[in-house]
């Protein structure tokens, strides 16, 4: 999968040459392309943003250099192209998984008070949101975004480990537990060191049915 992030900023996503991300990269099973968007505008000074009409506060980003940069990249419209907004769909692991659908995603990073929203209606396909809160800039979704879809390509993780973790059947995850066997007078449940896979196979659904239910019961229905 191909993973183009567009972007004011592109310093800070050395995030994604770290862990796993990284070496998925080395390894070619994901290609990550941060963008500099302020390489396509057409302004000397590399300007990229101005005053909205109409006055308000802030600055809002230009259509000119996001379009040039859009249809470089994908000229026949073969990528997702997606814009991370507060205004947009609220991010859950069905639409991680919708996503995998695509061979090509362009990652659209808004700063100040957004884009043009000429962008939006001539190069986005869908907007994204990563929770009802309002960031600085689309840059710390976009990384979000990329973790979460990377982690389903195929080689980037192991299948074993996708198997049994948060929102699998819309559960939570049971606890996990490691060496030393007590830490500070709390000790790793007994079935865990049974050896009886039934047995905790058995206490890790009802742990996950008790976390769910405790802390995200709409998951649940």
């Amino acid at each position: 999968m191909r993973i183009d992030i567009l972007t004011l900023f592109p310093e800070m996503f050395s995030a994604l040459s770290e862990s796993i991300l990284g070496r998925a990269q080395k390894d070619g099973k994901i290609d990550v392309r941060v963008v500099n968007i302020r390489d396509y505008t057409q302004d000397k000074h590399l300007k990229c943003d101005d005053y909205p009409f109409g006055g308000g506060a802030g600055m809002v980003m230009m259509p000119q250099p996001i379009g040039s940069a859009i249809e470089a990249l994908d000229p026949e419209h073969k990528a997702r192209r997606i814009y991370m907004s507060p205004k947009g769909e609220t991010l859950h692991q069905q639409k991680v998984f919708q996503l995998l659908e695509y061979e090509h995603l362009i990652l659209l990073c808004g700063h100040y008070e957004g884009v043009d929203q000429r962008v939006i209606d001539l190069f986005i396909d869908e907007k994204i949101s990563i929770g009802d809160y309002v960031l600085t800039g689309g840059e710390l979704p976009a990384m979000v975004l990329t973790d979460c879809v990377s982690r389903y390509v195929d080689g980037v993780i192991s299948a074993s480990s996708l198997v049994d973790e948060s929102f699998s059947d819309n559960l939570l995850e049971y606890p996990q537990y490691t060496r030393p066997q007590e830490y500070k007078g709390l000790t790793v449940p007994e079935v865990l060191r049974s050896g009886n896979h039934a047995k905790i196979d058995e206490w890790r659904r009802e742990q996950s049915l008790a976390l769910t239910a405790k802390r995200r019961p709409d998951l649940l229905k």
